[in-house]
């Protein structure tokens, strides 16, 4: 029985391997783009920031944004990955399209990534001296 099921169980073993590393690759690509877009805006949190703003409201005010443009993806990515797990649904052994939980947790690492995205390089962003910020290119 063990010799029988060896395929499948290296099937499935490879299938995780593949998917954490598609996830981990997701997350990179994920916190590099947020993470340049919070960057290209030193600039202006320079300003903000001379012209009084507290690092804090800086911090929130690109929280606000990256969590807006998650929300879109989320709203465009749910429905699609839903699609897609009903047509690989009977390649997948007691595992259902509509499972929350698997949902859940994709949903929840990138809510990770993108908070730890913009919180990072903003926080850098708002310790920098805002004479500093307005002479960076």
């Amino acid at each position: 029985m063990e010799e029988d099921l060896f395929p499948a169980r290296m099937v499935a073993v490879l299938s995780a391997t593949f998917a954490a590393l598609a996830a981990l690759l997701s997350a990179l690509g994920i916190y590099g783009v947020l993470a340049y877009l919070v960057v290209q805006r030193t600039r202006e949190i320079g300003i903000r920031m001379a012209l009084g703003a507290k690092a804090g409201d800086v911090r929130w005010l690109i929280g606000k944004e990256v969590g807006a443009m998650v929300l879109a993806g989320v709203a465009i990515g749910l429905p699609l990955a839903y699609g897609l797990a009903r047509l690989s649904e009977s390649l997948l052994f007691g595992v259902k399209a509509g499972n929350p939980s698997a949902y859940a947790l994709g949903l929840g690492l990138i809510a990770v990534v993108a908070l730890a995205a913009c919180w990072i390089p903003a926080r850098r962003a708002t310790q920098v001296d805002p004479l500093v910020a307005l002479r960076y290119e």
